[in-house]
């Protein structure tokens, strides 16, 4: 089975350095923004790049390298990073990467989800973010808290789109962790600025065009509701409005779903997930392949028999991003937005009502994985019981 997933892999990755003369839209806007600054000017020209100063030294070997090695190496790094992302998830609920739930799950992601595709399309450093969550959240499980302070960290300095993760970090009042998380990327984007002709341009531009809400092009694809329901005629407030209200709803159930369960992975993993989605409701931009952001850890825990991947809701608001599948009067790629909006939504209010509703700790499932005992121990179960 591994071996017809390499190859599924392989092919979606060749697939892309055919397509793409630079790697992916969205690389180049990072590798153009280091050129600007290797040829003496700001990387904050242009108003699509939305990075720290830190992502600029980050992308700079990359003007060093042909067209062709950029074509082949992008989609591939990505693709390898998204693989990495599913494999750490997979290690966090204690499932083994041989079983035929790993290559089955890694396999359904690449196929049966479009945002995969859409994030090895555009060579999107969200697959930072992707990589990270996992990574940070299985130090985290094992009490290195401090080590996945800096693993986040180093996310947030190339794109910073884990910065709701520091409520985590407060929940848990790990507050050493929590200032590792912070001046990593603060420590590297200062440093970095300094090297910059425009050292403020990221609160100069990108700021203000962050809160602007982007160009009129970019907004078409825009998934939160703060995009989306201008377009469906609601007033531009009432909008916003609603979005905040839905958010801090989001970030509620999270901090219930830390309080009420017991130490252990299914508490690290919903509780990052709800943060993350409240976030996504309000953020701009918020596009498709932010869903990516959640989905291995959600979904690596559906063998366990209490996880909210077996909600059927959670299924409900993935069927809009089945690729091939034509949806009445969303037929224009401008419109799937509108779809983008559906999983979002549905996904946030089905983890935040999860999170509400978990029932009292050491509830142990039937899946692997590490839960707590009903002495307060905690306990991994034998691989042995795991239905996949």
């Amino acid at each position: 089975m591994w071996l017809g997933l390499v190859a599924v892999l392989g092919a979606m990755a060749g697939h892309v350095a055919r397509a793409t003369s630079d790697g992916g839209m969205d690389n180049a806007i990072v590798v153009g923004a280091a050129r600007l600054w290797l040829a003496g000017g700001s990387p904050y020209d242009d108003p699509h790049f939305l990075y720290l100063p830190s992502a600029v030294l980050a992308a700079a070997p990359q003007t060093l390298l042909p067209p062709l090695a950029l074509r082949v190496l992008v989609p591939t790094v990505v693709t390898v990073c998204l693989a990495g992302g599913w494999a750490c998830a997979l290690r966090l609920h204690g499932v083994a990467l041989r079983s035929r739930f790993a290559v089955l799950g890694l396999a359904g992601l690449a196929v049966g989800f479009a945002p995969f595709g859409h994030l090895v399309l555009l060579g999107n450093w969200t697959v930072t973010a992707v990589l990270a969550l996992p990574v940070g959240l299985l130090l985290a499980g094992r009490g290195r808290w401090v080590a996945a302070g800096a693993v986040l960290g180093l996310a947030l300095a190339l794109k910073p789109l884990l910065a709701p993760l520091a409520l985590l970090f407060v929940f848990a009042r790990r507050w050493r962790a929590l200032a590792v998380l912070v001046l990593v990327p603060a420590v590297g984007s200062g440093f970095c600025a300094l090297l910059l002709p425009d050292p403020a341009g990221f609160f100069t531009r990108t700021l203000p065009f962050l809160l602007n809400g982007h160009d009129a092009f970019v907004r078409l694809y825009e998934a939160s509701p703060v995009a989306v329901l201008p377009r469906l005629g609601v007033p531009e407030p009432l909008a916003q409005g609603l979005a905040l209200v839905a958010s801090a709803a989001g970030v509620g159930c999270a901090y219930l779903r830390w309080r009420r369960a017991g130490p252990g992975v299914s508490r690290l993993t919903e509780t990052a997930a709800g943060l993350m989605l409240s976030a996504f409701l309000v953020s701009r931009p918020s596009y498709d392949h932010y869903l990516l952001v959640v989905m291995p850890v959600l979904l690596a825990g559906l063998p366990c028999a209490d996880s909210v991947a077996r909600r059927p809701w959670f299924w409900v608001a993935l069927v809009p991003q089945v690729p091939g599948l034509t949806w009445p009067y969303l037929e224009s790629v401008r419109r799937r937005a509108f779809r983008d909006a559906f999983t979002l939504c549905v996904l946030a209010v089905t983890v935040a009502a999860h999170n509400r509703g978990s029932g009292a700790p050491g509830t142990p499932g039937r899946g692997p994985g590490i839960f707590v005992g009903p002495r307060g121990e905690l306990r991994r179960r034998s691989r042995e019981t795991a239905p996949f």
